[in-house]
């Protein structure tokens, strides 16, 4: 059932609306970035951004991708993010259901 030697690949990212991450999201996927993205409902960030303790609403993004294409991934997410310096995590998925590897990897080329 689980692989230990998987090439996917879990991102995050994190946008200020809903509007946006699903733009952004949309190209990911169609441009073959992406094999899945799923954007959340809204949540309140807070973090320190130049000096200041800021409370804000974001949605967060989670992409699955192949590690093969994470740096063009990268690049065109930075590219269409609102965000002088967006959020931009990836973790290696060290288990998953062979199939739904299979799939990540057949959908992001």
């Amino acid at each position: 059932m689980a692989d230990s030697n998987t090439d996917a690949l879990l991102v995050f990212s994190s946008f200020p609306d809903r509007e946006t991450a699903l733009a952004v999201a949309d190209t990911l996927v169609r441009e073959n970035l992406a094999a899945c993205v799923q954007v959340s409902a809204p949540m309140t960030s807070i973090y320190r951004w130049q000096g200041e303790i800021c409370h804000e609403t974001e949605v967060a993004m989670q992409l699955k991708c192949s590690a093969s294409v994470y740096q063009a991934l990268a690049q065109r997410l930075v590219a269409l993010h609102p965000y002088d310096v967006p959020e931009l995590l990836a973790v290696t998925a060290t288990a998953g259901f062979p199939a739904y590897l299979d799939w990540i990897k057949d959908n992001t080329k």
